[in-house]
Order: C-alpha cells, then sequence, then structure tokens
C-alpha cells in the first residue's frame, strides 16, 4: 500500500511503501520524515502529528478522547489532524496523504 507524506511547505511529497498493520508513525520514520514520536506510541505526546488530507480523512476511524487530548497540545493542529502513532494502516487507507505540521513540539527538551 502506498501511503504520501508531503512537506510542510508543500514542495515535496515522497510515496512510501507500508504493509496492512504497520503503524503511520514507523512508516513515516523509515521514510525519513521529521516525526519524532517521542512517547514511542504511548499518546503521551504530540511529537507524531500529521495533517491528514481532507479527501482521506473519513477513512481513518475515528480519534479517541485521549488522542484528541493531545492534538489540543499539537503546533498547528487542523480539523484533519491525527497522532500518526494511533493509524494503524489497512487496505482501505491506500493511497492515503498526509502532510507534515508546520512546526513541532520538542518533547527533549522537557526531560
Amino acid at each position: 500500500m502506498i501511503v504520501r507524506f508531503i512537506s510542510a511547505d508543500g514542495a515535496t511529497t515522497e510515496e512510501a511503501r507500508g504493509a496492512p498493520g504497520d503503524s503511520l508513525l514507523d512508516l513515516a520514520q523509515a521514510y525519513g520524515q521529521p516525526l519524532e514520536g517521542t512517547c514511542e506510541g504511548q499518546m503521551a505526546c504530540s511529537t507524531c502529528h500529521v495533517i491528514v488530507a481532507a479527501e482521506d480523512f473519513d477513512r481513518l476511524p475515528p480519534a479517541s478522547e485521549e488522542e484528541e487530548d493531545m492534538l489540543d497540545l499539537a503546533v498547528g493542529a487542523t480539523r484533519t489532524s491525527r497522532l500518526a502513532c494511533q493509524i494503524a494502516l489497512t487496505d482501505a487507507l491506500d493511497g492515503l496523504t498526509v502532510k507534515m505540521p508546520p512546526a513541532a513540539r520538542d518533547m527533549r527538551r522537557w526531560r
């Protein structure tokens, strides 16, 4: 399955190949995308915040209340923002497009 990553400035698009069950965060990091993922998928930070293309957003399962709370901390969050650690790839998500946010919180500073 293909996932398209768009840089924050919109200038660069990279197509990544993943498999059902892969985490979007793991795939993004494997392809060098600038997602920190400080909490390693434990939903305790917002450093894997991505902006899902509007036309793809309804293909995702709804965000949990905990994810919504973490998105409140994300820099540049939008109506279609999600945490990449909470998106498991499925065949239904083939062709998903996500954009990197304009900025991110560096959670390592707060340790």
